[in-house]
C-alpha cells in the first residue's frame, strides 16, 4: 500500500469526485497502467505527445502499407488477458493471437541458417546438426533457464522493488542463480559451439543489453519463450494498442492524444497534475509517467531538488543501444523469408563492443529482419510484401548526425539484403520510411536516443532501476522499459502490475484539494 506522510496528511481532503490518475504516454506500459487503475476506481486520463497512442508501438499506414513501429514480438499472452479480464472481457473477442514457428530463423554471415522453435525435439535436432556434443549441455541450459525464469519472472517479475531490504532479500536466489554472470558467459557455461553460444545468447539484444554485460537473469526469456511461445496479433501489433484504448474509453477514461506534457506539477513533494506544452494544467490525485525514466527525471521535474535521479547520476548512467529501422514494402512476395529472421554479420562480440562500449557506427551490422506478411498477409497490398529491417546501433552519444548519415546507412542495408535474402531488392521497393537513434529522442523523449533506456546489466536492475514508486516525489509513479522490471512487453506490462501492490484503491485514497 501507499505510504502516506504527515505531509499528506496536512493538506485538506476532497471527497467530492471520483480520484483522478493522469497517465503520461501510451504505450504498452501507460495503457496497461490505465486498464489496471480504472478498474480499481479511477477516473483515468492517458496524454500521448503523438497524434495516436502507441508510443514505440505507433503504427504507419501509408500506400497500403500497415507497418508496426516497434514491437511485434508476444511472448506471454496471459498478460494481455488479464488486462480484458479485468474489464470483463475476453482478449479473443478483440485481438487474434496467432503462434509463429519458427520463433526466430538465424542466419549466419556463411549463409548457413538455424530454426529456434518451441518443438523440443526439433530443437535438439537442430543443436545437434551444428555440434552434437552439446545436446546435453542444451537441455542443462533450458534447466537452468527455466529455474531463473521461476525466480526472476514469476516471483519478482512483479513485486516493487522500493527497499534495499526488498533487494537484500533475494541476494541469495540471485547467487544460487549466478546472475553475476553475463548472459553470454552463462550459456558458455553450458555450451561449447560459437555458433550455438550466440543462438542461445542474443535475446538481451531484443530488450536493449548487450548479452556481454547483461545480467544472466535474462537467460530466463529461453524458457518463456519455450512456455508460452511467440506470437503475433493478426492485423498487427496496433490491434492490441486500440482494444487496450477501447478498455480505457469502456471505463469511462479518456486517451488524449497529441497532448505533450512539458512539466509534473507538484505541491510540498506530492505530484499534483501536470501542465501540457500549450500551457494547459490537469490537476490528479495520482500521476504515472510511461515515459522513459530518465526523460521523465530531467525534463518532466526540472523545478524539483532531487535527490537520487540528480542530472548527474542520470548522466553518468548506462543507456541502452539505439535502432536504426527501415520499413519498407514491396511489389512482391517473398515467401521463403520467415516471420522473424535474424541476420548475423562476420562480427559478434566486436560489434556489440563498437555498439556499447566504443559507440561507433561499424561498417558490418548484424540484422533484425521483420516479414509480418509471412503470417498476416493482410498488412501488405495483394501480392505485396511488407517489411521492416532494424539494425542495432550506439545511442547519440556516439555523435553521428543521422540526418546526413540515414540515407547512406539505408542503402548499406539494402544492398546487404539484395545481396542475400530479397534478391533485386531494390527494383522491388515501393513504399518506405526511417526512423533514427534522432527520432527516439526528439520523436519519442527517450534520453539520448537509447530505444531501452537504462542499460539492463545487474547494477542497474531490481532496486537498483528507477523505482516504480518514485523516490522523488510522492504519488508519482514510474511504468515501462525504464524501470523494474525492464523492457520488452513482459516487462512493461509487469511494471503496471505493480501499481497494484504501491498505489491503493481509489476509495481508500485520501484526496488532495
Amino acid at each position: 500500500m501507499l505510504d502516506l506522510s504527515p505531509r499528506i496528511d496536512a493538506l485538506p481532503f476532497r471527497a467530492d469526485a471520483q480520484p483522478h490518475a493522469v497517465v503520461i504516454g501510451s504505450g504498452f506500459g501507460g495503457l496497461a497502467a490505465a486498464v489496471r487503475l480504472g478498474a480499481r476506481g479511477y477516473r483515468v486520463t492517458v496524454l500521448e505527445k503523438l497524434d495516436a497512442p502507441g508510443g514505440r508501438a505507433y503504427v504507419h499506414r501509408q500506400d497500403g502499407f500497415t507497418f508496426d513501429a516497434g514491437p511485434t514480438i508476444i511472448t506471454a499472452p496471459f498478460l494481455f488477458e488479464e488486462l480484458w479480464r479485468l474489464c470483463g472481457r475476453r482478449l479473443a473477442d478483440d485481438v487474434t493471437l496467432k503462434p509463429v514457428s519458427p520463433f526466430y530463423r538465424i542466419r549466419f554471415a556463411d549463409g548457413a541458417v538455424f530454426d529456434c522453435s518451441g518443438d523440443a525435439e526439433a530443437m535438439r535436432q537442430q543443436i545437434a546438426l551444428v555440434s552434437p556434443g552439446d545436446v546435453a549441455g542444451y537441455e542443462n541450459f533450458l534447466k537452468a533457464s527455466e529455474a531463473i525464469f521461476k525466480v526472476g519472472f514469476e516471483e519478482l517479475g512483479d513485486v516493487p522493488f522500493d527497499s534495499w531490504t526488498a533487494m537484500a532479500r533475494i541476494v541469495p536466489a540471485m547467487l544460487r542463480l549466478k546472475s553475476y554472470r553475463t548472459v553470454y558467459d552463462f550459456v558458455a557455461s553450458y555450451i561449447s559451439d560459437e555458433r550455438l553460444r550466440i543462438v542461445l545468447s542474443f535475446h538481451p539484444l531484443l530488450i536493449g543489453g548487450n548479452p556481454f554485460t547483461t545480467t544472466s537473469i535474462y537467460c530466463l526469456i529461453a524458457f518463456l519463450e519455450r512456455r508460452w511461445g511467440v506470437h503475433f496479433a493478426l492485423g498487427g501489433t496496433g490491434q492490441l494498442v486500440t482494444g487496450l484504448v477501447r478498455l480505457i474509453e469502456g471505463q469511462g477514461g479518456a486517451v488524449r492524444c497529441g497532448e505533450e506534457v512539458a512539466e509534473i506539477l507538484t505541491q510540498q513533494g506530492i505530484a499534483t497534475g501536470v501542465k501540457l506544452a500549450n500551457g494547459q494544467t490537469l490537476q490528479a490525485d495520482i500521476v504515472v509517467s510511461n515515459a522513459d525514466s530518465a526523460w521523465t527525471y530531467k525534463h518532466l521535474l526540472p523545478s524539483i531538488a532531487r535527490k537520487r535521479w540528480t542530472d548527474r547520476r542520470i548522466d553518468r548512467a548506462r543507456y541502452s543501444m539505439s535502432l536504426f529501422v527501415w520499413y519498407f514494402g514491396t511489389r512482391r512476395r517473398y515467401d521463403d523469408i520467415a516471420h522473424h529472421t535474424i541476420l548475423l554479420g562476420p562480427r559478434y562480440r566486436g560489434l556489440l563492443d563498437d555498439i556499447f562500449e566504443r559507440k561507433v557506427l561499424a561498417e558490418d551490422f548484424s540484422l533484425y529482419l521483420h516479414r509480418p506478411t509471412a503470417t498476416d498477409p493482410s498488412l501488405a497490398p495483394p501480392g505485396c510484401d511488407a517489411f521492416y529491417v532494424l539494425s542495432p546501433v550506439p545511442h547519440l552519444e556516439s555523435g553521428v548526425d543521422w540526418s546526413v548519415q540515414a540515407e547512406t546507412y539505408r542503402q548499406r542495408i539494402a544492398r546487404a539484403l539484395s545481396e542475400t535474402v530479397l534478391p533485386n531488392l531494390d527494383r522491388e521497393i515501393v513504399t518506405s520510411r526511417l526512423l533514427t537513434p534522432q527520432d527516439f529522442q526528439d520523436r519519442l523523449s527517450s534520453h539520448r536516443g537509447a530505444a531501452f533506456g537504462l542499460e539492463p546489466i545487474l547494477t542497474q536492475s531490481a532496486w537498483f532501476r528507477p523505482h516504480n514508486r518514485s523516490e522523488e516525489v510522492e504519488r508519482l509513479f514510474l511504468v515501462g522499459a525504464g524501470t523494474h522490471p525492464g523492457a520488452g512487453l513482459p516487462g512493461v506490462l509487469s511494471s503496471a502490475r505493480v501499481l497494484d501492490e504501491i498505489v491503493p484503491d481509489a476509495k481508500k485514497l485520501e484526496r488532495i484539494a
